[in-house]
């Protein structure tokens, strides 16, 4: 699957991924090594906490280097009058307005309304002008939303 990102995007994820490497690897050893030497293991619930941790954060930092590996970059062209990665959309579904930045894969931040060209609203505003109507499934059922303006 295509991994679809902008280059701001790409060096965000490639300092996370060196911080992970480089901070939080090291962090975690040491915990390792200070937890290990407390005795047996399968009773010391320190180091359990801290294999768990290392767990995650290699999990990570394999789906960073995957993101990275597969990522085509996209170029946000300004004053585009359609939805594209980078964009600025406020919707409005009845009398609700909401507003969302357009944010490549793997990239969304909902509690900052950051929505990904990979969710449902995302993949039905992409390439999609002002004025357009959309329509999403939801859990809750279909919603219309309209665009009124693209930044």
């Amino acid at each position: 699957m295509e991994k679809y990102l902008t280059k701001e995007d790409l060096e965000k994820i490639k300092k996370e991924l060196d911080y992970l490497k480089k901070v939080k690897r090291k962090e975690i050893a040491q915990r390792l090594k200070e937890t290990s030497a407390m005795g047996d293991l399968t009773e010391n619930s320190a180091y359990q906490e801290a294999k768990e941790a290392q767990g995650f954060l290699e999990g990570r930092i394999l789906e960073l280097e995957n993101l990275i590996r597969e990522a085509k970059i996209v170029e946000k062209i300004d004053g585009a009058k359609w939805v594209q990665i980078g964009s600025i959309v406020l919707l409005s579904s009845g009398k609700k307005k909401e507003k969302y930045k357009i944010v490549g894969t793997g990239q969304a931040n909902p509690s900052k309304g950051e929505i990904s060209i990979d969710s449902p609203l995302g993949k039905v505003l992409l390439d999609k002008p002002e004025g357009a109507t959309v329509t999403v499934e939801t859990p809750k059922g279909k919603i219309k939303y309209k665009i009124i303006r693209i930044e």
